[in-house]
């Protein structure tokens, strides 16, 4: 008996976790699951879309990324070149990432806020980072160098859908950011409690609490939606939530490297090598460093080149390896004046906990292993939509239940007038 009554006060006290968590986060969880399925595939959306920016037809020789990076430059006034990236495919087009003034009254949603009061020694001209990063991507044809389309992602719709998935349009640090970060982890914290709750006493019960009985009443329908899926589909959704966890707070991302027994490397403390200044040389083209890597680039599916930034910096390139994960890229820094390898950082090498994190965001969206883990990440987030609102009717249909019993109770000890 005392072992029922723990087991019994253990459920309460897990249902009771599960249902405030459930109706404080609900809405804000089923948002997120509606925005993760339509974003699931946004590039192949956009490429289904619009097939003339991202593909043309194969001629016989290329031109020197040098002479398409000019021609950009030269047909968009102003613009700053950020990254190049060449794809193995040779319908590909090149994409030529680029940094474009933008007008002071147009912020792009989700935009950080520059902060209000700068350190004692900052620079009175320092530009904030988001002012580095790429706004504007001109697609090339690599055989021609016609500038095929210009791509402005922060202008699109899906753009805005990521925005309010991630900060609920607030931006990064906002009050939206801290609802969704705290809703994801209420979310985990549902469905490890959901599990729990779900777990039978008996095998009779399991093979209930297994399967859909689509022939019952509409509360028992909506019972075996929301317990049986929910089991099914727990695993996914769990991973789903933690990869996000672990892109959000800093806790987690610490408990990730705790776990995979790794030290934490922060992006400050990656130091990049420099180049050996030579006075009088010429910095190398970008065909000459991309010729230094040799095999390295050859057997690539895709690299991003980014130009030295002064006269001591190195050309970066992010290399993928044909066959590899979404972002499992490797890191070579080549020197601007002797065109030697300076440096690499290699994707093999890493510890577990940077091999975990460098593909954590592949993990969160689906695309880890292309479209196979896309088509589940999609069916596992569309599915997850009927549980806030399976919840809400079994919940519904529960205090209703209880309200009719209280009534019935009354009703028996009213006192029996005598006549």
């Amino acid at each position: 008996m005392p072992g029922f009554y723990a087991y019994k006060l253990m459920k309460v006290f897990f249902r009771t976790i599960h249902l405030y968590l459930s109706l404080a986060a609900g809405v804000i969880i089923f948002c997120s699951c509606l925005t993760g399925t339509m974003l699931v595939f946004e590039k192949e959306i956009q490429q289904a879309l619009n097939p003339q920016r991202y593909f043309v037809k194969p001629q016989d020789k290329r031109l020197p990324i040098s002479a398409l990076t000019a021609g950009v430059l030269k047909q968009i006034p102003k613009s700053k070149l950020a990254t190049v990236t060449v794809y193995e495919d040779p319908e590909r087009t090149v994409e030529v990432a680029l940094i474009v003034p933008e007008k002071k009254d147009k912020k792009a949603v989700g935009a950080p806020k520059a902060e209000k009061h700068a350190g004692a020694h900052a620079k009175k001209d320092a530009k904030p980072k988001e002012a580095e990063r790429s706004n504007l991507t001109a697609f090339v044809n690599p055989y021609t160098g016609q500038i095929v389309d210009q791509f402005n992602r922060r202008q699109t719709f899906l753009y805005s859908v990521e925005m309010f998935h991630r900060y609920l349009l607030g931006g990064k640090n906002s009050l939206g950011d801290w609802v969704i970060s705290l809703s994801t982890l209420f979310f985990l914290l549902i469905l490890i409690t959901g599990v729990i709750l779900w777990w039978p006493k008996t095998k009779v019960i399991m093979k209930q609490r297994l399967k859909i009985k689509w022939g019952g009443s509409g509360k028992r329908l909506t019972h075996d939606l929301h317990i049986v899926t929910g089991f099914y589909t727990s695993i996914f959704l769990i991973i789903i939530s933690a990869s996000g966890l672990v892109m959000t707070f800093k806790w987690a991302n610490s408990t990730l490297f705790f776990l995979t027994n790794s030290k934490v490397v922060a992006k400050e403390d990656i130091k990049t090598p420099l180049s050996v200044y030579q006075s009088g040389v010429t910095a190398i083209s970008p065909e000459a460093a991309i010729g230094a890597l040799d095999s390295k680039i050859t057997d690539a599916e895709n690299f991003t080149i980014r130009y030295p930034k002064d006269t001591a910096a190195v050309y970066t390139f992010n290399v993928l390896k044909k066959g590899s994960v979404e972002l499992a890229t490797d890191t070579y820094y080549i020197d601007q004046y002797s065109g030697k390898i300076a440096g690499s950082a290699l994707y093999a090498n890493k510890s577990l906990g940077q091999r975990i994190r460098g593909v954590i965001k592949p993990i969160h969206t689906g695309s880890i292993y292309g479209w196979p883990t896309q088509v589940l990440a999609f069916l596992i987030t569309l599915v997850s939509l009927i549980f806030p609102v399976t919840g809400v009717m079994m919940w519904l249909n529960r205090t209703s239940k209880k309200k009719k019993k209280q009534v019935r109770s009354r009703s028996k000890v009213l006192p029996v007038e005598v006549a």
